[in-house]
């Protein structure tokens, strides 16, 4: 019996780790089935990428940077030549690979994978993250066999809610907590030099931390560890010495803890009580996963995505939602340290745990991939749709 030719599949996303980890995450479930198949990812040169996809042992195959300009610029007159450019970097990709499929996560790369995808006739599976569509992929999907989204309500045609693909650390972090919660928070508070034992907050603005939110925790720092509570905050890159003046000094200052960036942010999530920070789809994913209460605060500019990342779950009962300017000592204080510390904290924290846990979704790696697979077969030809019909809306004419 002849041999099959190799399971091929192309993955694009890039930029920022919102796009990178859940391709990450659908890579290794797909490596986790068959060792066998061929893997590309498609990226930038300065992207996240470039660093995280090498890490972890994939191909990186390059596109130049397009980014899609909103309003009218001089952009708009270079478009067509750069994108053109991008087009032709990602069918080489995709014949050089002989990907079978195309898996777009969206931001500047998945626009010309899409478009080169369609005029090789081969299938695409879309993944949004966020409740409000990006650009390409309301392109992609278009025309794509399947279109996976995170959030219930995103309006992209034929969507499937799959939830976010988790990084490994997170899924790792859940089978951790299910199988000793108790040995799980405890190794994390020692490894970050916390004590397992304190009613812990954690505050995150992300990778570049957020003024205001680093601003209002540190104006009741205080109050937080006063009553007794241990604070893990990470500032962002530059933004630690702000905090560190106001509370270095303070007594028990050595229960707030600072830093810059946290590698690690699952250890923390392994100490948390409570969570404080942005609601973009990643946190928002990872922390209803993992059963955790929570204060959003969603970024206030932007197109508004945030609040409806945070949506579902603060409707569920699992976390709090605050605007950025009314995020105030006051608010702080009657909000989010009746959470943590005083009569009926332990219960009312287990109450929002178990909401946020059932609308957290834990196995969105696997129902993205069953997607993948669904389209891609041993011979390399296009596979059923979901609902077993041919894979539509993949033309074999030019790009648009």
């Amino acid at each position: 019996m002849p041999d099959l030719p190799v399971r091929s599949v192309l993955l694009a996303g890039g930029g920022t780790a919102g796009h990178v980890n859940p391709l990450l995450a659908v890579a290794e479930e797909l490596r986790r089935r068959d060792l066998a198949v061929r893997l590309t990812v498609l990226g930038t040169a300065s992207g996240l990428e470039a660093r995280l996809v090498p890490e972890r042992g994939l191909p990186l195959a390059l596109v130049p940077r397009v980014p899609l300009p909103r309003r009218p610029s001089s952009d708009v007159l270079r478009l067509p030549g750069r994108l053109r450019e991008a087009v032709r970097a990602a069918g080489d990709a995709i014949d050089a690979s002989g990907a079978q499929v195309v898996v777009g996560f969206g931001g500047y790369v998945s626009t010309p994978a899409y478009l080169a995808a369609r005029s090789r006739a081969v299938p695409v599976v879309v993944h949004e993250q966020n409740a409000r569509p990006g650009l390409a992929n309301r392109l992609g999907a278009r025309w794509a066999a399947s279109v996976a989204v995170t959030f219930p309500g995103t309006e992209l045609p034929g969507a499937l809610v799959t939830g976010l693909p988790l990084r490994p650390e997170i899924a790792g972090l859940i089978a951790d907590r299910a199988r000793d919660a108790a040995g799980t928070r405890t190794e994390a508070a020692r490894r970050l030099g916390l004590d397992p034992a304190l009613p812990t907050l954690v505050v995150t603005g992300g990778s570049l931390g957020a003024v205001s939110v680093n601003t209002a925790i540190a104006s009741v720092a205080a109050d937080l560890i006063a009553a007794g509570v241990q604070v893990l905050h990470s500032t962002g890159a530059g933004k630690a010495d702000a905090v560190r003046s106001v509370v270095d000094g303070l007594p028990g200052a050595e229960r707030y803890h600072v830093r810059e960036y946290l590698d690690e942010m699952q250890l923390a999530l392994a100490c948390a009580d409570v969570v404080l920070g942005r609601s973009g789809a990643g946190t928002v994913s990872e922390i209803a996963a993992l059963g955790l209460p929570a204060v959003y605060v969603p970024l206030p500019i932007g197109n508004g995505e945030q609040r409806l990342n945070a949506a579902p779950v603060v409707a569920a009962g699992g976390g709090l939602l605050v605007a950025d300017d009314e995020l105030t000592a006051p608010w702080l204080r009657e909000n989010l340290l009746p959470l943590l510390v005083g009569p009926g904290a332990p219960e009312q924290r287990e109450r929002m745990s178990a909401a946020a846990a059932s609308v957290g979704v834990r196995d969105a790696a696997s129902r993205v991939a069953d997607l993948v697979e669904a389209h891609l077969t041993p011979t390399g030809a296009a596979g059923p749709t979901t609902d077993g019909s041919p894979a539509h809306g993949v033309p074999s004419g030019d790009t648009p």
